[in-house]
């Protein structure tokens, strides 16, 4: 399968370079819609490089049809509006840092432009997207760390989304401190300088949200083999080769193509996966 990862993909670091460009949409021949996986959880945790990590799996997992395109984007900045928005949202000019609810309309903004010009067009087209962060972090930051309430935020997703929801979320939990310590001498954005108090907030708001129906937490620390090399571990692993685990994961989900067959997969007690199991 085709994979975008330049334009409107991924690059090194903790910042994606979309260019100020529309996220690409790769036309193919089929009528399956496409499938939205996204990361979340606190910054530190890992998702910048498992996602950079999942964009080189993914195309030869087995799990995407022939011919699907695979779009990397994040949020906020998915978009050129975006872009600005971000600017605004995490480095504003020094005294204009937005109020609470000003912040969760801008972040409302933000998602409503990304669906609209970026993610529907892909899922339709029956390409596949893979994204830092979506409607969970703003339950999460925005709810449990602002403490807003969350029948608004509720109706704002509704509105900037359309109802649309991922087929998958994966939450990277990893305790804040460490979390914290992963990222000591780094520039802090303004949300990332609130402290630990407000990200521990965020922290048990994941934990919540991950209860939900499409959501699967992955423990982040055991992702890590020391510090900054989070790297070097399959994001999950229940026994097989790298990301095997995670494919059974997004089986269960039911993240595949129609009659697609995965290549060796085992369970997590190292057995092998029945071929005649749904995860097949």
């Amino acid at each position: 399968p085709a994979v975008n990862a330049t334009i409107g993909g991924i690059v090194d670091g903790h910042e994606f370079a979309h260019g100020g460009c529309q996220c690409p949409v790769v036309e193919i021949a089929m009528t399956v819609r496409g499938k939205f996986l996204v990361l979340e959880g606190i910054d530190g945790c890992g998702k910048s490089t498992q996602l950079r990590r999942l964009a080189t799996w993914l195309p030869s997992s087995g799990l995407m049809p022939p011919g699907a395109g695979l779009i990397c984007s994040r949020e906020p900045g998915g978009t050129a509006l975006g872009l600005a928005l971000r600017q605004l949202l995490l480095h504003p000019p020094e005294g204009l840092a937005p109020h609470s609810r000003t912040e969760l309309l801008l972040y409302a903004a933000d998602r409503a432009q990304h669906v609209q010009q970026c993610i529907e067009p892909a899922l339709a087209a029956g390409n596949w997207v893979l994204c830092d962060r979506f409607s969970g972090s703003t339950a999460a930051y925005q709810g449990y760390g602002r403490g807003l309430n969350q029948a608004l935020i509720d109706q704002l997703e509704q509105l900037a989304t359309a109802g649309l929801r991922p087929d998958l979320c994966l939450w990277l939990a990893l305790d804040p401190l460490e979390a914290a310590q992963r990222r000591a001498g780094e520039k802090a954005d303004r949300i990332e300088a609130e402290g630990l108090a407000f990200l521990g907030r965020v922290h048990a708001g994941f934990s919540a949200l991950a209860k939900r129906p499409g959501w699967q937490q992955v423990c982040g620390q055991a992702c890590s083999n020391g510090l900054r090399k989070i790297h070097d571990r399959p994001i999950v692993c229940w026994g097989g080769g790298p990301w095997q685990g995670l494919a059974i994961v997004m089986c269960n989900f039911g993240c595949r193509s129609p009659g697609a067959r995965l290549p060796i997969c085992r369970a997590r007690g190292g057995g092998e996966i029945p071929s005649g199991s749904p995860f097949y």
